[in-house]
């Protein structure tokens, strides 16, 4: 049981809370206009992490940063000091921060500086404090010097292989490797563990073959330092076989003695582990055995947390992420063989550094408003809470009636102008800290609208509807709605008023329009804003499209007729599946329906026509079906085909009214296809007679409807019938109907005022359509008037569809407004549009027009602004004229070509790129700024020149075979070489099928265009990229490729006989034939015979062959002597001739000199008993000449 002191102060404690929870605190909007104007306290917004590791190479940053009004001023504290930044000159404050920067250029350590630092943001409202942030310096330090000795093992047993790298800030990073760098393998039976140490299971002969050495990685100077290296030697019973290994013996059936698993790490049969909250967990179990063990891990009372646990390391290492509470206790690792298995116990305790359950937030409150402060955290072992008031605690501040300390609670009662404060919040434990900075702030701010204002709200009747006014004020203001000005305040019945001034109309009516006007008052002062709302009629479908089945290729119709409200614009989207349906030429779409046309099977599916407006939306479906004509309709089994349907019949009309009347029909025979729709068409007799225009579509199965009409028109119907076929001819026509006239129910479209002239304003429009002018005489009212004035409307009446506005100011906003009327009546005006009056030449031109930043094809130009009220007339653009006046290049011509480029900005200091111009020319630019119709003065003119660049393409680039060993390469110089050429430059690479070899080059001074290439090989084929050079580099490639030829047989023939050697030969043996010709002549002009002495026909010598360079030598050994020769024929023995060359000759051997074409000597006549076999002394004859030159 309490005691009576306990129950009064928990009844105490009680009534306080319950006194807080009637009370609201204030939420500040995040609008930067009253931000601006609200005195807050210091925030600290962003700060260095509590343990802050620092490279040394790099100055020091130590982060503070805060917000609050006025602006707070920094102090920081060093190791629990005033550190006072001015007397050190290595260290300075940002402007308007609290960040520290400690630069050593000029000298100092950076160790000195290591401690501890708080900052300190202070304003008259307040003081934060940041993190206590512990500066420490990365370390690296070196391996210390140490001689290993070889280790000498036993094959088959454990062995461990110690790093213990250099302690390091933070510490290193471990792996081994041999001396040359090359990883040590690891795997099941020798890995590392997270000591970096190596550990062996068992050793084996073969890990002699390399030395081990560890590296340890220092990650903030991205240094590795190696340790010298240890050498393994392994004593074996017996020699290591190498060829003799294999997976299943890895001792290369050498005997090596088992032994049963033993714990290397951790050592013992049980070992504690304590981890903190949200940290990782890593466990290891590292076992020597032979075979090597095998690792399995367990946790007493429960299963491993298999979202959160990751065995690594080949099962070694058992890694928890995340670490919670119940993560803690018995984990067991057993490793086993085939001779045994052991096992150890690691008891995991979780402890929990500080942790948030209720962070203290900042606390807004108005004059005598209550508030509380909340600071709950927890951890292991729970912490201490200590609360602080502008960095000072509580205990030691000045007393203050409206708080009371209730534990980890701070209550506010009654709370007065000037006790702002921050309160810091420190929860702490052996493992860590938490600390919370959150400000009360005893605000009085005067009521203020925060929406925007007079906003129009357009919604649909019968709809629920919301009026938003955001307001804000301190105290908390009180919010009423009224409408129209009038009346009490609105909340009730059909009104619902929400507390942060939203006002719901339970069903939106045509009378709930209106201006609604949101006050909100307090002690300070009054704020007020309007909301004008406007109730439109739905969007919403009355001519669905209806199911439908259509044999292929013809043409289906879905209708989708909408009714929405007159002002709203509409707009029809079809879907095909629920998905958009893109029109091709089988498609059409109008404002009430689809047509497709030769409709095939991929048309199947259903077709969602789908209607928007700004405020709803509506959507009908109908699925298609395609059919095969034999499936239409069982008639068609008869064989008789379907077709189109009769007209319909007997048309009759009843029950008219002002805009309807009921249409009646009989419908005509389907024939084997049933009706799917009616189509009425109407035709009126005043303003298009004679023409026939749509009215409506309705589903097949009606034959009686209600058309709706326009007024004053006398209309009279027809009816079309559709099936699957087609239509049917139109039916005959019914009697007339006339409707009665009425008030233009359209406002015209397309209103606008704009300028002919500088001092007029021409307002236009679209005139109403015939059917729209519901009665005689249609005219408009036109209504003008200067924007933001309170003057009278001037207004107008016209027939046309234009009023022009004289002795107007130049380009001058107007409010204008538009009225159809007839003579019935007025019909609805249209909303406000602004026009404007015309334009005039500005008056001013941009200055100071400069560029910079220029390189071979752009730079930044930039300018100083005209007034806007200069430029006379809408602001367009800041228009930039440029020329290319020259090249730089010696001797090229260049077409001079003005160019233009806009720029719209409203910049202070506008710049901007001009682009795309032409390197190393010289260029002129002006700039002028214009308006719609007019442009202004030139600005200051600028020269400038782009910088060299690299050239064009060359023109063109050939390549000729010119023999079946050579290729001829041209080019021409590129026609824009943006530089002085420097030469050419020639890849080419051998290709073929397979690959590409590696590009070889040749560079070309500027004034060669061709090049000879040698082929070593008649069938290579090349790869050629030619480029042009400048100072800047190779320009724009022109590729090509070397000719490519099919027949090379074809080529050696042509080749050949283009050689010169080739040509000589022929000649030579045509000017022969030709003397020889002319001697046989002669000799036989001349007649008688002549003795021939006795020679004995030999055959050419073997010498007399074509000699290596093409030429043919007719000369014996013996140059002196006469040739001995004589003819064969070529079908067998030839008969002697009766007569000789000699015989008409003049004595002698009738041998011709060596400048001669012929050179030989025939022999002289035998008698007819020396004559022997085939043997012949005849050659009179030139063919048998040519012969034995052969």
């Amino acid at each position: 049981m309490l005691s009576p002191c306990g129950r009064a102060a928990l009844a105490f404690m009680s009534l306080q809370l319950l006194l807080w929870r009637e009370t609201v605190t204030i939420e500040v909007p995040q609008d930067p206009k009253i931000l601006a104007d609200l005195k807050q306290p210091p925030t600290i917004i962003k700060q260095s992490v509590k343990d802050y590791i620092v490279d040394p190479r790099d100055n020091i940053i130590i982060e503070c940063e805060a917000k609050g009004n006025p602006v707070p001023t920094f102090t920081w504290r060093r190791n629990g000091k005033f550190f006072n930044i001015g007397k050190d000159p290595r260290v300075t404050m940002r402007k308007r921060s609290g960040t520290l920067e400690i630069g050593f250029r000029n000298g100092g350590r950076p160790e000195d500086y290591e401690g501890e630092y708080q900052c300190f943001a202070n304003n008259v409202h307040g003081m934060a404090l940041s993190n206590k942030i512990v500066l420490r310096v990365s370390k690296a330090p070196l391996w210390p010097k140490e001689v290993l000795e070889p280790v000498v093992v036993t094959e088959g047993t454990s062995l461990v292989l110690p790093c213990n790298p250099p302690p390091g800030l933070p510490p290193p990073f471990t792996f081994w490797m041999t001396s040359m760098m090359m990883p040590i393998r690891q795997d099941k039976r020798v890995s590392k563990g997270l000591n970096g140490d190596m550990y062996f299971s068992n050793v084996m002969a073969q890990d002699a073959n390399s030395d081990y050495s560890c590296n340890a990685r220092f990650p903030f100077t991205h240094t590795i330092q190696q340790k010298n290296p240890f050498t393994l030697k392994i004593i074996t019973n017996e020699p290591y076989n190498r060829t003799s290994y294999n997976a299943s013996d890895t001792y290369g059936g050498r005997k090596v003695s088992e032994s049963t698993p033993t714990f290397l790490l951790p050592l013992g049969s049980e070992s504690s582990k304590m981890v903190l909250r949200d940290k990782q967990l890593l466990l290891e179990c590292i076992a020597a055995g032979l075979p090597t063990p095998t690792i399995k891990w367990f946790k007493k009372g429960g299963d491993l947390p298999g979202h959160k646990v990751k065995l690594e390391n080949y099962n070694k290492t058992l890694k928890v992420i995340n670490v919670s509470e119940e993560d803690a206790g018995e984990y067991v690792c057993m490793a086993n063989n085939h001779l045994g298995s052991i096992r150890h116990s690691i008891f995991v305790q979780v402890k929990a550094a500080p942790y948030w359950l209720d962070k203290p937030t900042n606390l807004v409150l108005a004059p005598e408003e209550n508030g509380r402060l909340v600071c709950r955290a927890n951890g292991n072992p729970k912490p201490s809470i200590q609360w602080l008031i502008n960095g000072q605690t509580i205990d030691s501040s000045l007393a203050n009636p409206s708080r009371q300390m209730m534990g980890d609670t701070i209550i506010f009662r009654s709370v007065q102008i000037g006790s702002s404060a921050v309160y810091q919040c420190n929860a702490s434990n052996q493992h860590g800290y938490l600390l919370a900075n959150a400000f009360v702030s005893v605000l009085d701010y005067p009521p203020r609208m925060l929406g925007p204002k007079n906003q129009l709200i357009q919604v649909v009747k019968n709809n629920r509807t919301f009026l938003d006014c955001p307001f804000f004020g301190s105290p908390h203001p009180a919010l009423r709605w009224f409408k129209n000005g009038q009346g009490s305040g609105l909340d009730g019945g059909m009104y619902r008023l929400y507390i942060n001034g939203t006002l719901e109309i339970k069903r939106a009516r045509v009378e709930d329009e209106g201006t609604y006007t949101c006050v909100a008052s307090s002690i300070l002062g009054m704020a007020e804003n309007q909301v004008r709302l406007e109730v439109k009629e739905p969007t919403r479908i009355v001519g669905a499209p209806q199911r439908q089945s259509a044999v292929r290729g013809l043409t289906v119709r879905f209708e989708c007729k909408v009714e929405s409200d007159a002002s709203l614009p509409v707009s029809v989207e079809w879907m095909k599946d629920d998905k958009p349906l893109y029109l091709g030429w089988r498609m059409k779409k109008d404002d009430e329906s689809l047509t497709i046309s030769n409709i095939n099977e991929g048309d199947e599916g259903t077709y969602t026509c789908s209607v928007k407006s700004e405020i709803d939306q509506d959507s009908a479906s109908a699925r298609l079906t395609v059919l095969e004509e034999a499936s239409l309709n069982p008639s068609l089994s008869s064989g008789l085909p379907p077709d189109h349907p009769d007209p319909p019949l007997d048309l009759d009309l009843s029950d008219p009214a002002a805009r309807s009347v009921r249409l009646t029909w009989i419908p005509g025979n389907d024939h084997r296809s049933p009706i799917t729709e009616f189509l009425v068409q109407f035709e009126e007799n005043h303003w298009e007679p004679g023409r026939w225009q749509d009215l409506a579509t309705y589903p097949g199965d009606l034959n009686s409807v209600i058309l709706q009409l326009a007024p004053f028109v006398n209309y009279q119907f027809r009816v079309i019938a559709i099936n699957a076929v087609g239509q049917s001819k139109p039916s005959a026509p019914s009697p007339r109907y006339k409707t009665s006239s009425a008030a233009p129910d359209v406002i015209p479209r397309g209103l606008q005022g704009w300028g002919s002239e500088k001092n007029n304003m021409e307002i236009t429009w679209e005139p109403l359509l015939d059917l729209e002018k519901n009665a005689p005489n249609l005219q408009y009212v036109v209504w003008w008037r200067r924007k933001d004035s309170d003057a009278e409307w001037n207004n107008v009446t016209t027939i046309g569809n234009k009023v022009v506005v004289h002795d107007t100011n130049t380009y001058e906003p107007y409010e204008i407004k538009i009225q159809a009327s007839n003579d019935v009546g007025p019909g609805p005006e249209s909303n406000v549009v602004i026009g404007y009056s015309g334009e005039d030449k500005p008056t001013n031109a941009p200055t100071e027009l400069r560029i910079s930043k220029v390189d071979s094809t752009k730079g930044h130009i930039h300018w100083k602004p005209v007034d806007l009220a200069s430029v006379q007339g809408e602001f367009k653009e800041y228009r930039l004229y440029y020329s290319r006046e020259s090249s730089h290049v010696p001797g090229l011509l260049v077409r001079k070509e003005n160019k233009t480029k806009g720029f719209y900005t409203t910049m202070a200091e506008p710049s901007a790129i001009l682009s795309r111009l032409v390197p190393f020319s010289r260029y002129k630019m002006f700039m002028v700024v214009a308006n719609n119709r007019y442009e202004g003065p030139p600005s200051n003119t600028v020269e400038f020149s782009t910088k060299e660049g690299v050239p064009d393409a060359p023109p063109f680039f050939r390549i000729n075979r010119r023999g079946f060993d050579t290729i001829h390469l041209e080019w021409d110089k590129p026609l824009e070489p943006n530089g002085i050429l420097i030469g050419y430059q020639l890849k080419y690479q051998i290709v073929n099928a397979s690959r590409e070899a590696r590009p070889q080059i040749e560079t070309f001074p500027p004034n060669t265009t061709e090049y000879t290439m040698r082929l070593p090989d008649r069938s290579t084929r090349y790869k050629f990229y030619l480029s042009a050079l400048t100072q800047v580099g190779a320009g724009e490639v022109f590729p090509e490729d070397s000719p490519f030829f099919t027949n090379e047989a074809y080529i050696d023939q042509v080749d050949i006989a283009t050689q010169g050697w080739f040509i000589g030969l022929m000649c030579a043996i045509a000017l022969i034939i030709l003397i020889l010709l002319i001697v046989c002549f002669i000799k036989r002009s001349r007649g008688g015979k002549y003795p021939v002495r006795d020679k004995k026909e030999l055959p050419l010598d073997s010498v007399d062959q074509k000699d290596p360079d093409g030429s043919f030598d007719y000369h014996s050994d013996e140059d002196n002597k006469p040739l001995q020769g004589s003819q064969t024929s070529l079908e067998g023995p030839v008969k002697e001739s009766d007569d000789s060359l000699v015989d008409y000759g003049e004595g002698g051997d009738g041998q011709f000199n060596e400048d001669g074409s012929f050179i030989g000597q025939y022999t002289v006549k035998k008698d007819k008993d020396e004559t022997e076999g085939n043997e012949s002394s005849e050659a009179t004859s030139p063919v048998n000449a040519i012969y034995s030159l052969a």
